[in-house]
């Protein structure tokens, strides 16, 4: 049994971790954190996930939550990352990120902590998506200089940071094969989960790979496995990439 603290928990992506939690018999709600004045701190998790009491309230200090959590999964802001960052490496215990907009400092600081405890970070947790980092990557390679890339990505309007961390991802897994970042366009309409398509474009002809997220159900069980790859670790800095290639 993995028991998990879940950061965020009355957020989109909070829930459904903790929805999808509440399922899962190797899973645990250990603990919740919000942010102070949030009016879900004091409330019972399991009532804010509408699954039924689950006698843990939600705390918006993690030291306050003791020894409870063998994981911290942290799908928030920047700052707050990087608060539940030292507090988790006090505590000893693992930390799934899922958080974007990290400055380069930010990246660091959870390089430096990743020495003392394992860390999975990765700006997007699904199959898929991590699927088209690596294809992405090889078709860019395989079509050479003859094929210009842009990458454009749609999310919500709730949406703070652009580009999406995902697609700077795929930007980066594209520099790999051609040396440098291409355009990335965003755009932020109503109520959209996550598209990011990676389009190839040559003399008469285009290529489109794109990954479409239907739910935010695809992330929210990465975030799990995550959660369980790392029970088993002391220490380390891993990728979705690690978490996928442990399940085969």
């Amino acid at each position: 049994m993995v028991r998990i603290i879940i950061s965020g928990i009355a957020g989109r992506m909070g829930r459904r971790i903790g929805v999808l939690a509440s399922q899962d018999k190797d899973i645990e709600i250990a603990g919740a954190l919000e942010f102070s004045g949030s009016p879900a701190v004091g409330k019972d998790a399991g009532e804010i996930l509408g699954v039924g009491a689950i006698n843990k309230k939600v705390q918006s200090d993690l030291a306050a939550l003791g020894k409870a959590g063998d994981v911290l999964i942290e799908f928030t802001t920047p700052e707050s990352t990087m608060e539940h960052l030292e507090g988790a490496a006090k505590k000893k215990i693992g930390m799934v990120i899922g958080t974007t907009a990290l400055t380069p400092q930010q990246v660091e600081n959870i390089h430096r902590v990743s020495k003392d405890i394992p860390v999975v970070l990765s700006p997007n947790m699904s199959v898929g998506a991590n699927l088209l980092f690596k294809i992405a990557e090889q078709v860019a390679r395989l079509l050479g200089k003859d094929y210009e890339v842009e990458i454009v990505e749609v999310h919500h309007d709730q949406k703070k940071d652009a580009p999406s961390g995902t697609a700077k991802r795929l930007g980066e897994a594209v520099s790999n094969a051609k040396g440098k970042v291409p355009p990335i366009h965003s755009i932020r309409l109503g109520d959209i989960v996550g598209d990011h398509t990676v389009i190839f474009a040559g003399n008469g002809e285009r290529i489109e790979l794109t990954h479409r997220a239907h739910s935010r159900d695809a992330f929210a069980k990465g975030a799990l496995d995550a959660a369980k790859f790392l029970a088993a670790k002391k220490s380390g800095l891993y990728r979705m990439q690690d978490v996928i290639q442990s399940k085969k």
